[in-house]
């Protein structure tokens, strides 16, 4: 699709995957502030997009445009080393003063009052991309400010140190605004304790393998490279704080060794977990990982990496004709989005753009662009931290996400029967999204008791591992129902994935079901258009090995109507079922039913042989174990 503004003539040179380059960048970041800015009030402290409004009110709306769009603008002039040739800090200056002059009034141009999450919370959020474009671009603007202004600015932003964050990565905005305030010399004991709060919490937060959860309990998605590594990271970096860049720098380091290769061949992050509509924002963290040289990847992957992201979703339609981003992933998609977002909410985006904060002499930028890990070889990588297991395939350059560790279920709330297609499927992937609420679910172990179908909420993970070529993951969960009593008492579901090259075994127990219950798996929602083939095919436990096709007619993210694979059989006390899934690109999707032979069930143990090498692989569940040796 068409981009409505002009960019620079591709380099297939100096990047022969993606043919961008550090002015594309520049491009991309100047074409999208022209057309916000279009929507600007007539002092420009409130950028009205258009579109549906956000449960916090078009107000807050109208802020969360000015504060986004000027984090690009941070990351674009300073960048550049303040040369700004479209005059963004002079309209950012005058936002800055007209917003502030009085707060929560209600006229043309007064920014809302920063208050607790729970009654005016989201200008919080906002506060910390003011506080952080502010502290980028200090020498050109903050300190050309009038005192006056300087003092405003200050009382506004010290209203997110002195309310209540939401239970999560929100912490890390008081700890940004504080920091912004301490670089510029007025920090006291209030903005020191902002930040020591966050960074304990953070640390509680750290559960390995470079990953943090977003708050208390099991919530892993994006937020992780583009919030809870972000912020103290590019803290560290600005500061020029050795021992905390090291810190939090080591980490970054790690997750990035996961975080890589969950981006597929055509530049397509992992659609998975919430806020989805930030899209290429996903790849703020390995640009962050190359300015700060705290990445296990080279310069030219790196690069490969961002700009595949930028240019997927630039292609595939997410401006509109005015050149503003949509609400949705590609074009519009109302299942991609929270009740939290807004008309410019996609622009979270802007926090791709760190990558501006390497100069043009940077090797992010004049080293030839290389692979990125899904186009080297095939992978299998298991995060036991997360309990997220990846399984990336060289052939099609997709990515698939095994989850059996992150639910977005807080410690303190109830399991309720509410479905979150987000966190609650046992799959993700980088070619397919979930479907919706409303229609059947793909990747989904559902146990059916007197009719009543059951959904994945609290997930406990049990392990995973992974060997040259081959890994596994597993969980169990708590199955919960729409109608009637929400849970059964004793009823679990026990389930484990073993990725083998571009085919996924998946073995579930169920333990304490009613008699004469059922048990449903479902596999991969592709659409009939698409080259994206799912398969699914039941080795033991269904009433029968062929699926049936049910339909999706709310569609993905990918398409507008799906079909999804389903394999039905009944269950009882305490049964095993296993099943074979893939998903391909292409006419060359293997067979499913010769993949595997002498398939053995033995009470809680699972035993088969891959035909492709003859390798074999033994589940267990008493306890959980995963081995596989080859011949």
């Amino acid at each position: 699709m068409s981009i409505p503004f002009d960019l620079p003539a591709d380099d297939h040179t100096l990047s022969p995957r993606t043919g961008y380059t550090r002015a594309h960048w520049e491009a991309v970041a100047d074409g999208l502030l022209t057309a916000a800015w279009r929507r600007a009030t007539p002092g420009g402290a409130l950028l009205h997009l258009p579109g549906r409004p956000s449960r916090s009110g078009v107000r807050s709306d109208g802020l969360e445009g000015y504060a986004r769009t000027f984090l690009a603008a941070a990351f674009r002039v300073a960048g550049a080393h303040g040369d700004d040739p479209h005059h963004l800090l002079e309209r950012y200056a005058d936002g800055l003063a007209a917003g502030t002059r009085t707060p929560g009034r209600d006229d043309t141009e007064s920014w809302p009052e920063i208050h607790d999450v729970d009654v005016q919370g989201q200008p919080m959020v906002e506060s910390a991309s003011v506080a952080l474009g502010l502290r980028l671009t200090a020498p050109w603007l903050w300190e050309k400010l009038d005192p006056a202004v300087q003092d405003r600015a200050e009382a506004w932003l010290r209203g997110a140190l002195r309310h209540t964050p939401a239970p999560n990565n929100w912490y890390l905005f008081p700890y940004t605004v504080a920091g912004f305030l301490e670089s510029v010399g007025r920090g006291d004991a209030e903005t020191a304790a902002a930040r020591e709060r966050a960074r304990d919490l953070l640390e509680s937060w750290y559960r390995g393998d470079g990953w943090y959860a977003d708050g208390d309990g099991r919530a892993f998605d994006h937020y992780n490279g583009w919030a809870l590594h972000l912020y103290p990271v590019l803290d560290a970096h600005l500061a020029g704080d050795a021992d905390a860049l090291a810190h939090h720098g080591g980490r970054l380091r790690a997750h990035l060794d996961g975080l890589s290769l969950m981006f597929g061949a055509d530049g397509a992050p992992l659609h998975f977990g919430r806020s989805l509509t930030y899209r290429f924002a996903a790849s703020a963290a390995v640009s962050l990982g190359a300015v700060t040289g705290h990445t296990p990847l080279t310069p030219g992957a790196s690069r490969r990496i961002a700009s595949g992201a930028l240019r997927h979703f630039l292609d595939r339609g997410a401006l509109t004709s005015e050149g503003l981003l949509s609400l949705g992933w590609y074009g519009p998609h109302e299942a991609s989005l929270q009740e939290y977002s807004g008309p410019a909410s996609p622009y979270w985006a802007s926090k791709a753009f760190v990558a501006l904060l390497a100069p043009a002499d940077h090797a992010l930028w004049t080293d030839t662009e290389e692979p990125a890990p899904v186009e080297e070889a095939d992978r299998v990588l298991s995060l036991p931290g997360p309990g997220l297991l990846l399984q990336a395939t060289r052939a099609d350059g997709t990515v698939r996400l095994h989850n059996h560790g992150s639910d977005h279920v807080r410690p303190h709330e109830g399991e309720s029967a509410a479905d979150d297609p987000h966190y609650g499927r046992l799959a993700y992937s980088t070619r397919t999204g979930p479907t919706a609420r409303a229609n059947a679910a793909d990747n989904h172990l559902s146990v059916e008791v007197n009719g009543r179908a059951s959904v994945r909420r609290r997930i406990h993970p049990l392990g995973a591992g992974h060997g040259d070529g081959w890994g596994w993951a597993a969980s169990w969960h708590r199955p919960v129902f729409v109608a009637g009593p929400p849970m059964v008492p004793g009823l679990r579901a026990e389930s484990v994935t073993v990725a083998h090259g571009s085919l996924e075994l998946r073995v579930h127990r169920v333990v304490g079901a009613p008699p004469g219950s059922r048990v449903t798996l479902t596999g991969w929602a592709t659409g009939p258009e698409e080259p994206t083939v799912s398969a699914l095919h039941g080795l033991y436990g269904w009433d029968d090995p062929a699926p049936e096709p049910v339909p999706a007619p709310q569609g993905t993210a990918w398409t507008p109507w799906a079909r999804v694979p389903r394999l039905t059989g009944g269950c009882g006390g305490t049964t095993v079922h296993v099943a074979l899934a893939c998903l391909t690109t292409g006419p060359d999707a293997p067979p499913l039913e010769r993949a595997v032979t002498d398939v053995r069930v033995d009470g809680g143990t699972v035993e088969l042989t891959w035909t492709r090498d003859g390798s074999r692989t033994r589940v267990s569940f008493e306890p959980p174990e995963v081995r596989h040796t080859r011949p």
